[in-house]
């Protein structure tokens, strides 16, 4: 999966296709926020991914969280959209607060996923990406005023 990403963002670098994405805060009171760590980059991340043709914001989201986590999600609620262009792509992203979660499969890509993990809002990881920082603590402070990602 790691060269399959690689490749991908050489073909982002020449092509800079305009693509879609989304990212969700799936926030408990009493185990913190769920972030994952995928299997070809570093750090850790809030679920999430690409959009595919066809599909929704909404349906998009509740897939990734199904496919990445293995949850079912009820409500989402839009937070903010956001513009990238960090991989070389112009990428728009959606992030979602996912009110209502349900158990699913429990099952994981374990080909992209390679480690999922709730964590307490004041022991958050030092390896999490900027971007998920900056992302969570808009979301604490209920205030979305950036428009790149």
């Amino acid at each position: 999966m790691a060269w399959y990403h690689a490749i991908g963002k050489w073909y982002w670098k020449i092509r800079k296709p305009l693509t879609l994405g989304v990212r969700l805060i799936v926030a408990d009171e009493q185990k913190g926020v769920l972030l994952i760590r995928h299997t070809y980059v570093s750090g850790w991340y809030l679920p999430g991914g690409g959009v595919e043709k066809g599909e929704s914001f909404w349906e998009a989201a509740r897939r990734e969280l199904r496919e990445e986590c293995g949850l079912v999600a009820g409500e989402l609620r839009l937070c903010h959209l956001y513009y990238s262009e960090r991989e070389g792509k112009r990428d728009h992203i959606a992030l979602f607060h996912a009110c209502q979660i349900q158990p699913g499969t429990g099952k994981i890509d374990v080909n992209e996923v390679r480690d999922m993990r709730y964590f307490l809002w004041d022991q958050l990881p030092d390896d999490m990406t900027a971007s998920t920082r900056k992302r969570l603590a808009e979301f604490c402070a209920q205030s979305f005023r950036e428009e790149r990602w």
